[in-house]
């Protein structure tokens, strides 16, 4: 292990979820997200596909019988969704985050975040 690899290991803490929740927005840690990791994280923890997929189904055959104007904008939804989700993963995890100990924690533990005190 080189020294590099050491001071990096030691920048990363672990901190409590209230003391994160109270850090974050004073500035007092700096958050590292795995981009990738984040975006599969939230997809399965909002149920993007089990969402998307109905109204795409469900959009697609309100169209083909008959009523456009409805099925149109399910379809557009059920497309744009892993879009949207895809785009804001990093922010929406933070939310998420902050808001519920439990993600925290399974973020921490399957290293999509990564805690570091401000310098």
């Amino acid at each position: 292990m080189n020294e590099t690899e050491t001071s990096a290991e030691s920048l990363a803490t672990e901190v409590a979820h209230q003391e994160f929740r109270t850090g974050v927005p004073a500035g007092r840690f700096r958050l590292i997200v795995n981009p990738e990791r984040a975006q599969k994280y939230v997809k399965h923890r909002l149920f993007v596909v089990g969402i998307s997929l109905p109204l795409l189904g469900i959009g697609t055959a309100l169209g083909l019988s008959g009523y456009p104007w409805i099925g149109l904008p399910l379809v557009v939804v059920g497309a744009l969704l892993h879009r949207v989700v895809k785009a804001h993963a990093t922010k929406i995890l933070l939310h998420l985050a902050l808001h519920d100990a439990k993600v925290y924690r399974e973020a921490l533990d399957y290293e999509i975040l990564e805690v570091r005190r401000a310098a």
